[in-house]
């Protein structure tokens, strides 16, 4: 079927709301396209969890705070192509040299000598790792870890969405150093506990990064704040494209209509539109979708109000009158410090941080702590994560806070055990109305940040479907295992 370049005549109206990820991602290909996009964002700046925001310190300097620390892997082919209609050759992103992982009981791990080419890539790193020594291969139970040879969206949550990332490798009897050191590092990196994470996730993280792809688990972080680097650009760009973006303009409610169109009601008007783009997380799916009762069908708004959100957790970031030692790695992932998950020397690759911190001959750090109990304690836990990141780098005990910020947020979406059926796709009941973020199903071998800028750009290819306009072509890594022999060996583990 021919399908036009793009719109030709009146183009309709498409609103977007939600400004992280995916929602820039779908009016970036709807603007693209022709049509007339409106893009709503309830903050007051763009970026969703990866929202940058200015704040004054007690010296006097203006610095960006953030979410914090998001790792840019080689694998997100659609996000980067989304960067590049501002930085075609990616300059706003820095290399990080090494993913490096200490555990508190000594042990540390890399992934900078592991092979990136699969199936070398997982088997370099069982070898070159030190969590796993001989004794501990010979007690695996390597039919229990058939299925990672062979990961397939959607089948992987058939077969293991109903069993916990810990059990599923309980079952394969991983080392524990191994199992604590890296998979919980991984798992973490969903912002939950790995007790209460779906195992297919970590099965489909695996696949992403070892088996699925050559690019390995290295990545780029950005060089700059991410307003500077990432946002600003792209509101520009999305504002010379047509768009009409709204910051601080929550949409509250959205009414379908006899002629197929939508009424989206704002705290100031309710204005018609011909398409509707949901791509928000999923508290706020839940609570525009309840709000709107016209919206889908029973058994979808049932699902969406089922979606649960991942347990609290905390950004800290210090300015230090000191800088750390040397060889600090810019990113170090950490196990077994009370609630510190990672610390970050933010002054090793972001340049403002850099700059203060070549200023004042101090430091800039940020600290994470994930999926902390939603009933603790919050100074406590910021407390403990200082404490702990002391332990990690001695040098820090002497040094002085000249300020902090903490940024506490609960909005990240929770994979639990057995929830892949209440998760939305990208279609909805009505062929107006599209999802996207990264708590969608795409059927695609993405995650992370890379789900939320493909279900962007899916989300925008359905409406665009309708309309008979050519959509965005999407990279992902394989669909199956790359390697035949590794896909026979998976299906043992079927039988």
């Amino acid at each position: 079927m021919y399908k036009r370049q793009r719109f030709t005549g009146r183009a309709p109206a498409v609103a977007v709301v939600g400004g992280g990820i995916a929602g820039i991602a779908a009016a970036t290909l709807l603007a693209e396209r022709g049509a007339r996009v409106t893009l709503h964002e309830s903050e007051r700046n763009l970026g969703g969890r990866l929202a940058g925001w200015p704040t004054e310190l007690a010296d006097g300097t203006t610095v960006t705070m953030s979410r914090g620390f998001h790792a840019f892997f080689r694998q997100y082919y659609n996000l980067r192509g989304l960067l590049r209609r501002v930085d075609p050759e990616l300059h706003s992103l820095t290399r990080l040299p090494d993913y490096p992982l200490r555990h508190s009981s000594g042990l540390h791990d890399s992934f900078a000598r592991v092979p990136r080419t699969p199936p070398l890539s997982a088997l370099g790193f069982v070898a070159l790792s030190p969590t796993f020594g001989m004794r501990d291969l010979a007690r695996m139970n390597p039919r229990a870890a058939l299925p990672l040879l062979d990961v397939r969206v959607p089948d992987v949550y058939d077969r293991l969405d109903g069993l916990s990332a810990h059990d599923f490798l309980t079952r394969i009897r991983f080392p524990k150093a191994a199992h604590h050191l890296a998979f919980e590092v991984f798992s973490r990196s969903f912002f939950s506990d790995p007790r209460e994470l779906s195992a297919a996730e970590l099965a489909l993280m695996f696949h992403i990064y070892f088996l699925g792809s050559s690019e390995g688990l290295l990545f780029d972080v950005p060089g700059e704040p991410f307003p500077a680097a990432l946002w600003d650009p792209l509101h520009r760009y999305l504002e010379v494209h047509g768009v009409d973006v709204r910051t601080q303009t929550p949409v509250r409610q959205a009414r379908p209509l006899p002629d197929g169109g939508l009424d989206l009601t704002t705290d100031e008007h309710t204005t018609r539109y011909d398409a509707l783009v949901l791509a928000l997380d999923s508290g706020g799916l839940r609570r525009l979708v309840a709000a709107s009762p016209r919206l889908g069908d029973a058994d979808w708004r049932a699902r969406i109000a089922r979606l649960r959100t991942a347990p609290p957790f905390l950004v800290s970031r210090l300015w230090l009158d000191r800088p750390v030692a040397h060889d600090r790695p810019g990113f170090l992932g950490t196990s077994g410090y009370g609630p510190l998950d990672n610390v970050s020397v933010l002054d090793r690759w972001e340049g403002e941080a850099a700059r203060w911190a070549a200023r004042t001959r101090g430091s800039v750090l940020e600290l994470h702590a994930y999926a902390v109990a939603p009933d603790a304690d919050r100074s406590a836990v910021q407390h403990e994560a200082l404490r702990q990141l002391r332990r990690i780098y001695p040098e820090t005990r002497s040094a002085r806070v000249i300020d902090e910020r903490h940024a506490w947020r609960s909005d990240c979406p929770m994979f639990p055990v057995g929830g892949y059926r209440d998760r939305p796709g990208v279609r909805s009941p009505d062929p107006a109305v599209t999802v996207a973020g990264d708590l969608v199903r795409t059927e695609l071998p993405v995650a992370l940040m890379e789900r939320a800028a493909t279900s962007g750009f899916l989300a925008a290819n359905a409406l665009l479907e309708r309309w008979g306009v050519r959509g965005q072509t999407l990279w992902t890594v394989p669909r199956t295992g790359r390697s035949a022999a590794l896909r026979r060996l998976a299906a043992l583990g079927a039988d």
